[in-house]
């Protein structure tokens, strides 16, 4: 998973990306920062595999990872046209989904690009940027397109001439606000557009960064901005990045007790890890082989052969079964064998789809 942190100078994005993935990297100026991604991976929390850890007891515990990106997303002055191009498109292209970290605290010294805090019209901004980016695409596509019919005939034209239509159809729901992640297609229309990695069609998760003065009011704030950006077919969260960094310098058990002490709960960061799974459908399954218990993630409706290739590709090519039991049955029987003589244990052929929260053996011979 490749998720692109996107926001406005002064939004706090960098903060988020090095307390997400435990780096110190510097917010970068318009002049040395245009065409620099920061990446820096992040483990994904989940209480689940502690649990388990604690009924195989294992030499090693590892969790599963994302993948983040500190994308420059560099913008004019206030008032200023400005597009998404070179470099920094080719970057977000390459990204699974696209965080987008909004200013949502004040600060006097750090001024807005745009003179004042308004964290719904920065996302209407970025969500115009975006749109922008996507509509130069489709018009450079839609003229090669128009090159390509000059001299093509039967089959080949046919084929250009739906292309044609297609991408007439997507500029037109764009230009009404329809980001490409929520029109329809049919599947021969999807395999057209995946080709052009076009930004809306990824799948948007918003961040709405906070000041330390409004943590009291986190859930209401979230609560309150998330009901306005349903109407656009948005989530988000509420977080205040600097809170998250300062306190993921300290020791795990001195973290908690300042959480308790604010009121904090649960880490911001943890919350938008699991939103991230979520923004790709994403489910978790665990395995315990070599002193080793692990979490992996794989896309929803991932077959067991293919989960079995996320380990290595040996082990999918030489696929025979895989022995299931679901981690509720697991903390039940207290063991393999126990769940094995309980029959929940379950023998899965190769086309058994992978459910979140299934602890897993495979057996494979090469």
């Amino acid at each position: 998973m490749e998720i692109a942190l996107i926001g406005l100078s002064g939004s706090g994005k960098t903060t988020l990306f090095n307390t997400l993935t435990g780096g110190s990297h510097r917010p970068g100026s318009a002049g040395d920062a245009r065409d620099r991604v920061q990446v820096g991976v992040a483990r994904v929390p989940d209480p689940r595999l502690d649990v388990l850890a604690e009924i195989f007891k294992p030499q090693k515990v590892t969790p599963a990872e994302i993948t983040y990106w500190d994308t420059p997303l560099i913008m004019g002055e206030a008032g200023s046209e400005t597009t998404i191009e070179g470099q920094v498109l080719n970057q977000l292209q390459g990204a699974d989904a696209l965080v987008h970290v909004v200013r949502a605290f004040e600060d006097p010294t750090v001024p807005h690009l745009q003179g004042s805090v308004d964290p719904l019209r920065d996302v209407a901004t970025i969500a115009s940027e975006l749109t922008l980016s996507d509509m130069m695409i489709l018009e450079r596509r839609s003229q090669r397109v128009i090159d390509s019919m000059k001299g093509a005939r039967g089959h080949e034209r046919d084929l250009l001439l739906r292309e044609q239509t297609l991408l007439q159809r997507v500029r037109e729901a764009l230009l009404e606000g329809e980001p490409v992640v929520r029109q329809s297609f049919s599947a021969e229309e999807a395999n057209f557009l995946a080709n052009y990695q076009l930004l809306t069609a990824k799948p948007l998760l918003v961040v709405h960064n906070i000041g330390e003065e409004s943590l009291s009011r986190g859930a209401e704030t979230e609560t309150l901005l998330s009901q306005t950006l349903d109407l656009h077919g948005l989530k988000g969260v509420a977080l205040c990045a600097k809170l998250e960094w300062e306190l993921a310098q300290l020791p795990p058990e001195e973290e908690q007790e300042f959480r308790e002490s604010m009121g904090v709960g649960e880490s911001g960061v943890g919350t938008l890890i699991r939103e991230s799974l979520a923004l790709l459908r994403m489910v978790t399954f665990f395995t315990f082989v070599s002193r080793e218990a692990r979490a992996w993630t794989v896309p929803q409706e991932t077959a067991a052969a293919q989960a079995a290739g996320k380990i290595h590709s040996d082990i999918e090519r030489g696929f025979i079964r895989a022995e299931v039991v679901h981690f509720d049955d697991m903390v039940a029987c207290g063991s393999i064998a126990e769940a094995r003589k309980g029959g929940l244990l379950r023998a899965e052929g190769k086309t058994y789809l992978v459910q979140d929260g299934d602890v897993i053996t495979f057996l494979f011979n090469v």
